[in-house]
């Protein structure tokens, strides 16, 4: 008996819900292949591509599938949600908005939504469909939480702490780190790596675009000037993103290597073609397991994610061969340490001077600067080239 194009949907299904993506994956495929353009099948396969990281596949799909039955709300709302991944925010958010109006009660495209709009510069007119979402999923966690980031860029400091205050359960340390940013609850040593990874691998579509242009992004240049003179070597861009880092790292490098949380920048970066391996990992782990392995290490505005610098100088420090080079960028301020509600920290210059000397990194140059700018404001730092 021939099997139909619904019954290999169903069984791909079965396996998707079990987490068996590549299953469900060649499942779906052969109900394409049995049904050309079934709107089912191209969703389907959409929302696998989403999950392999794959938006270019994610939105052809999810493209077709709208093109296919455009009075589907959650086609709709899936393509929504692809655009914005891909940073199409504008797209994305009337993409939502059409889901919206066939299932007005759908809470993950009204979180949805209320994330791109944010990501968009709306955060005041996102807090509408948040608020929505969470009236309508009191329990999800990754609401409240949305609400609290939209709130906090909206100004509204009141709003985002009690909407941080009501998040539970994994993003509880998030929520925590935002609480902290707005002065409403102790300072962590770090950021939380699951916010770092989250917060670069949604925004890496647009990552290139917005920082070198509304942002006046300057500092991997401002450090490749401060190597000018240091003989080439093996270098490693720590938090290398997308890869801007790098090309103003390559003159300096016979081997370039790149660190990132974010598998979606790593993405971006290797794109480029300019380094010779990339690595997944969080720079506290990765370091002290590579000793006296490169002669240059940077870290352009990587280290504005760290409250205590004594563990990350310590790792550069045991990652650098005899005679090696670090140079790093650091938001600057008057207490020792802060977060800001921007979620970065800033050092005092004089303390991380210190702090680098402690770890056995002989201060070379220090370099007050301009870093980018944020709201319409500079954006004051600090960079550092010191010796191992």
């Amino acid at each position: 008996m021939r099997i139909t194009a619904e019954e290999l949907l169903q069984r791909g299904i079965d396996r998707h819900r079990a987490g068996r993506v590549e299953e469900a994956e060649g499942l779906y495929r052969r109900a394409l292949r049995l049904a050309p353009g079934h709107p089912d099948a191209e969703n389907l396969l959409g929302v696998c591509a989403r999950q392999k990281g794959d938006l270019k596949a994610a939105l052809g799909h999810a493209g077709r599938a709208v093109a296919a039955m455009p009075d589907s709300a959650l086609f709709h709302a899936n393509h929504g949600a692809a655009l914005a991944e891909a940073g199409h925010l504008g797209e994305a958010i009337g993409a939502l908005r059409r889901a919206l109006a066939l299932n007005p009660s759908d809470a993950m495209s009204l979180r949805n939504l209320g994330q791109a709009m944010t990501a968009a510069g709306q955060a005041g007119e996102a807090m509408e469909p948040l608020r929505e979402a969470v009236r309508l999923a009191p329990q999800a966690p990754e609401a409240w939480l949305a609400l609290a980031h939209a709130a906090r860029e909206a100004g509204e400091r009141d709003a985002a702490r009690q909407a941080a205050s009501q998040v539970k359960g994994p993003l509880a340390e998030q929520a925590g780190f935002l609480l902290a940013g707005l002065g409403a609850g102790p300072m962590p040593a770090r950021a939380p790596a699951a916010y770092v990874r989250e917060l670069f691998d949604a925004f890496a579509p647009r990552f290139d675009a917005e920082l070198e242009g509304a942002l006046g992004y300057r500092t991997p240049a401002l450090l490749a000037a401060l190597l000018e003179g240091v003989p080439v070597g093996r270098v490693l861009d720590l938090g290398c993103g997308t890869g801007l880092s790098g090309v103003a790292l390559k003159p300096f490098a016979t081997r370039l290597e790149g660190l990132d949380l974010s598998p979606r920048m790593l993405a971006e970066a290797r794109a480029r073609g300019i380094y010779d391996a990339l690595h997944e990992a969080d720079l506290l782990d990765f370091l002290p397991r590579r000793p006296a392995a490169w002669d240059i290490v940077a870290a352009a505005d990587v280290l504005n994610y760290l409250g205590d610098l004594g563990p990350a100088l310590a790792a550069m420090k045991t990652a650098l061969r005899p005679g090696g080079t670090a140079v790093f960028s650091l938001e600057a301020g008057e207490a020792e340490v802060a977060l800001g509600e921007g979620l970065r920290y800033r050092h005092n210059p004089d303390h991380a001077a210190a702090m680098a000397e402690a770890a056995g990194l002989a201060v070379v140059t220090r370099q007050e600067a301009v870093l980018r700018r944020e709201k319409g404001a500079d954006v004051a730092g600090v960079l550092f080239r010191v010796g191992g």
